[in-house]
């Protein structure tokens, strides 16, 4: 369990200020802080970083290939849009053998980086992907001048690969209901299988050593690297791992070796969900955005996202983990305690609306109950971060465009805890470490 506090400068909890803190990058994945690990814990990681920068150069090769020989100057744009909505799960199951299903399952193989995983942030309706089309649409920061502690050398190079708003995982998804839809006659079956197989092999080759997940791999550095539950990215990769590994629905026809494979890294996963509970003064609580991928401590990512408590993760995990089959001890003590949490964080008579002068929290009777998506840890105020890396404990002294443009405050969490309500193992007093 998490024991150690992030380096992010605050003021006193006690201060009431506009400011309450500064923001600091994270660090990411490098030789020399390998070097600086136990000699026994080395290697893997080594390797790992080896292996990373070794797929970066293919990926890097194989796009500049493909724009060469299309006589390309550079390559072309890819199409933006959201992933989800271009490739629906919520579909009726006999949807995914008719015709437009399965072109859009053609166009999410043609978008398949050399890894195996995909962008997020791609329209996969609207066409094949080109010889030398982008694998990737531009997803810099929108506001010009702001780096938002992102360290990649290449701007233009970004997300090639990630499980970032639900990328990787959703196309995964989508390609064993299309494949699971067709028939063994139908031409196209056994590559959309494949291309699932070849993005199986991806989420597990992007899995670190001690069984976190990069938001994306391979990896891009800066806050990248850290562990990632920021919108349910490693979550996510759990999720889909489990099915797998349980040979849910058509997973059943995945192979057996890679079935193992999948277990074996939901195990590990695992491990790291509990192990990065943080614990604040012998009591568990939550969960954070991100974690340094090392020591799996609390970390920072963008300039406006500090090391916090997050409500919304962390009830996603939640959910996770009562799905358990057969949850053990530690796993039922981790959902008490967060429930127990969320319970206690939970915001009533106020509202986060939009008004004349941008969204602010007001108060509204009878509202509730919304989480702030951030809390300091040890405190359990809501804080509030700005593109400048500031850190304030009141949501409507940030600047306008922050406050318009993130989810400071939802009820999302509520689900969560109407699911913890039924769920039989709910009752009990969470442990302490």
């Amino acid at each position: 369990m998490i024991t150690r506090f992030p380096a992010c400068v605050f003021l006193a909890s006690s201060a009431v200020a506009a400011v309450i803190g500064t923001n600091s990058a994270a660090l990411p994945l490098t030789e020399a802080r390998i070097s600086a690990l136990p000699q026994t814990q080395q290697a893997a990681w080594r390797e790992y970083l080896t292996r990373s920068a070794r797929q970066m150069q293919t990926d890097h090769e194989a796009l500049e290939a493909e724009v060469t020989k299309a006589g390309l100057q550079a390559p072309l744009k890819a199409p933006s849009g959201s992933a989800a909505k271009s490739i629906p799960l919520d579909k009726p199951a006999e949807w995914y053998g008719s015709t437009e299903a399965r072109h859009i399952a053609d166009i999410i193989v043609s978008f398949q980086t050399p890894a195996g995983g995909w962008s997020k942030n791609l329209n996969l309706a609207d066409h094949l992907r080109r010889l030398g089309e982008h694998f990737t649409p531009d997803n810099s920061s929108p506001v010009p001048g702001v780096a938002d502690f992102d360290t990649s050398s290449d701007p233009k190079w970004e997300y090639v690969g990630t499980l970032d708003n639900d990328a990787t995982t959703t196309e995964l998804r989508f390609l064993e209901k299309v494949a699971g839809a067709a028939r063994e006659s139908v031409a196209d079956a056994a590559r959309w299988r494949d291309a699932m197989l070849r993005g199986l092999e991806y989420v597990l080759a992007a899995q670190y050593p001690n069984g976190g997940w990069p938001q994306i791999w391979p990896l891009q550095g800066g806050y990248h690297d850290a562990v990632t539950f920021n919108d349910d990215a490693m979550t996510h990769a759990l999720e889909l791992l489990r099915d797998v590994a349980e040979g849910r629905d058509t997973f059943a026809k995945v192979p057996t070796a890679l079935r193992s494979r999948a277990r074996a890294a939901v195990v590990k996963g695992l491990e790291v969900v509990l192990a990065t509970q943080i614990v604040v003064k012998g009591d568990r609580t939550a969960w954070g955005q991100q974690y340094d991928m090392l020591n799996l401590t609390p970390a920072g990512a963008r300039n406006y996202e500090p090391p916090s408590l997050t409500s919304g993760e962390s009830a996603s995990l939640m959910v996770y983990l009562m799905a358990e089959p057969q949850p053990g001890k530690a796993v039922i003590d981790a959902v008490r305690a967060a429930a127990e949490w969320l319970r206690q964080t939970a915001v009533y008579g106020k509202a986060f609306q939009r008004g004349p002068d941008g969204r602010k929290l007001i108060p509204a009777d009878g509202a509730g109950p919304i989480w702030s998506r951030f809390y300091e840890i040890g405190s359990d105020r809501p804080i509030f971060g700005d593109r400048d890396k500031t850190i304030h404990d009141d949501v409507n002294e940030i600047s306008l465009e922050r406050r318009n443009g993130y989810s400071w405050y939802n009820a999302g969490p509520k689900a969560a805890m109407d699911r913890y309500a039924g769920w039989p193992a709910a009752s009990g007093t969470p442990a302490k470490k």
